[in-house]
Parts: C-alpha cells; sequence; structure tokens
C-alpha cells in the first residue's frame, strides 16, 4: 500500500465511521436520515458520499438504515443456520469467514497461558476502522486483542486488553500488525489470531468462529454447540470475555426474543456491524472461501 493509498483508507475509514455513527444515533432517536441531509453532515455532496457508502456497505445509504430495525434483526434471528448445520461447517474447527478473508488461529496452551504471557512481547498500535477507531494488540503468531475504543474509551479499553496478559512486555509498535488489521476491515486476505483463555472460553469463541457473515445465533444454541446446554449464562460471561472483536464474532450472538443482548464495546457498534453484514452479505451473494488450517488448544 502507498503513502497516498494509505491516507485515502484512512479518510474513508473515518467518513464510513461517522456516517455510521450518525445513522446510529438517528436509530436511536427513531428517525431515518434521508441522503441529502446524511451528507451535509459529512460536508460532502450527496453524489459523492452514495458512491462511497455503497462500495463501503454494499447497499445505499437508506437501504443499510432497513438493516438497522428491530423488525430486521429478529427476521435475522429466524434466517440462523440450523444447529446441526453450523456445527458442520468447519466442525467446530475455529475456521470463521468474512467473504474473501481467511483466519487462521492458534490457542495458547494452558502453561503458556496459567504464566499470563511471561516471556512474551505484545506489540499494539492505533487503527480507524469503519465502525470507529480502533486498538491492536499482537503476538508474532497473530493479533490477540481488538478493541472498538469509541463507546469505551481509549484508555478503558487498551487496560481492559492489557490485563489480559499481566506477565507480558507491551511495546507500541502498529506495523507489524498493519496486514492483519487491515485484511480484518477490507474482507480480503489473511489475518492470524492468538486466543488466550480458559479452555471453555475458548470452546465458546471456537463456535463463534464457525457463524457465517450474515448469519445469527443465540446464547443457547452456542451452549447447545459446545455440548453443555445448561450452560447459557457461563457462555454469556464469555461471549464478553471475548478479546478480538469482530473476527471472533461475538456480536453474531443475540438473545432469543430478537434482542441484541450486550456487547462489550457498545450496542451502538454491536449494531452497526450487524447491519454492514447484512448489508454486504446480501449485497454480494459471494459462496463462502475455502478455510485455513488451525492449530487446536493443547491438552
Amino acid at each position: 500500500m502507498t503513502a497516498q493509498d494509505d491516507i485515502s483508507a484512512r479518510y474513508h475509514y473515518q467518513v464510513i465511521a461517522r456516517a455510521l455513527a450518525e445513522i446510529d444515533a438517528a436509530q436511536a432517536a427513531g428517525e431515518t436520515l434521508a441522503l441529502d441531509a446524511l451528507a451535509e453532515r459529512l460536508s460532502m455532496s450527496p453524489a459523492h458520499f452514495q458512491r462511497l457508502f455503497s462500495a463501503w456497505v454494499g447497499v445505499s445509504p437508506k437501504r443499510y438504515q432497513q438493516y438497522l430495525t428491530l423488525d430486521f434483526i429478529r427476521e435475522l434471528l429466524t434466517r440462523r443456520l440450523p444447529l446441526e448445520e453450523v456445527a458442520d461447517r468447519a466442525g467446530l474447527s475455529g475456521t470463521g469467514r468474512l467473504h474473501d478473508l481467511v483466519l487462521r488461529w492458534e490457542a495458547m496452551t494452558p502453561g503458556a497461558f496459567a504464566r499470563g504471557g511471561d516471556g512474551v512481547t505484545i506489540r499494539w498500535g492505533r487503527f480507524d476502522s469503519p465502525f470507529g477507531p480502533t486498538i491492536a494488540m499482537g503476538t508474532e503468531q497473530g493479533l490477540c486483542g481488538l478493541a472498538f475504543t469509541a463507546e469505551m474509551g481509549e484508555r478503558a479499553a487498551f487496560e481492559d486488553l492489557a490485563r489480559r496478559w499481566p506477565e507480558a512486555r507491551l511495546t507500541e509498535d502498529p506495523e507489524p500488525l498493519r496486514p492483519w488489521v487491515d485484511a480484518a476491515f477490507a474482507r480480503r486476505g489473511e489475518a492470524r489470531l492468538t486466543l488466550i483463555g480458559a479452555p471453555f472460553q475458548i470452546k465458546v469463541w471456537e463456535a463463534l468462529l464457525a457463524i457465517p457473515t450474515g448469519h445469527v445465533t443465540t446464547y443457547s444454541d452456542i451452549a447447545e454447540a459446545i455440548g453443555n446446554p445448561k450452560a447459557v449464562r457461563a457462555v454469556g460471561t464469555a461471549i464478553g470475555r471475548n478479546p478480538i472483536s469482530f473476527l471472533i464474532p461475538c456480536h453474531r450472538a443475540l438473545r432469543k426474543s430478537g434482542g441484541l443482548g450486550g456487547y462489550h464495546w457498545g450496542l451502538g457498534v454491536k449494531r452497526a456491524i450487524l447491519g454492514w453484514e447484512a448489508a454486504r452479505a446480501d449485497a454480494d451473494q459471494q459462496p463462502l472461501p475455502e478455510t485455513g488450517r488451525e492449530t487446536l488448544p493443547k491438552t
């Protein structure tokens, strides 16, 4: 990526992030923003803004706003894949798919988890995304943290990620992480992940990774998928502890009623991601790509 391309990408991220925030605020107030009004708030011509928004989201701003309604979220819930199909799709192998994006992940061994990252160097940096500013952290093996900071705040998000690795050495060095972060939000290329968590948490995150883009599931379905149907509350806790937002798609877990449930990084972000994914899935209508190979946690 050239310096000019990088500047352009950052500008587009910021425009889309602002647009999604404006749309979400209007939705919360029970309003729908017309194209002209939205473009004016972003200091852009309606035609230019429509082209940019449609290129990123896959549909027009008007159509996207229809994807954010409670009725649509409930419709998504009725469309969710049957439990057995979710389980069979990669055998709960931990390989998620975002159209042209391949995810490869590796879980830390229980011994490394118990040591809290002792002897591990974790790089971190700030990045832009369509859903607002983010902080990313990563080891040599892959991303170990990805947090949206718009609602939580940068300091709180940083501390939330850092405390999961209490003995690790943290250093601000975003460049080694940039290819993985860029791949994540561009939905193409390859992103690598390093998971650190208790075995139960990793099972839950593994089940989330089996849910394709444009689909959702429920907390109880995830409990069924990991073979512990009575552990719905524990599943909810594990989902809330997911340190790698967006790529481990905890935003795709809803209540049976169709309610959004909670979201660690802010409900506005969750609503925006669900609408964005549903819009792009419907617009693209692409077959799911081949999955990457994964390394399961050692026992």
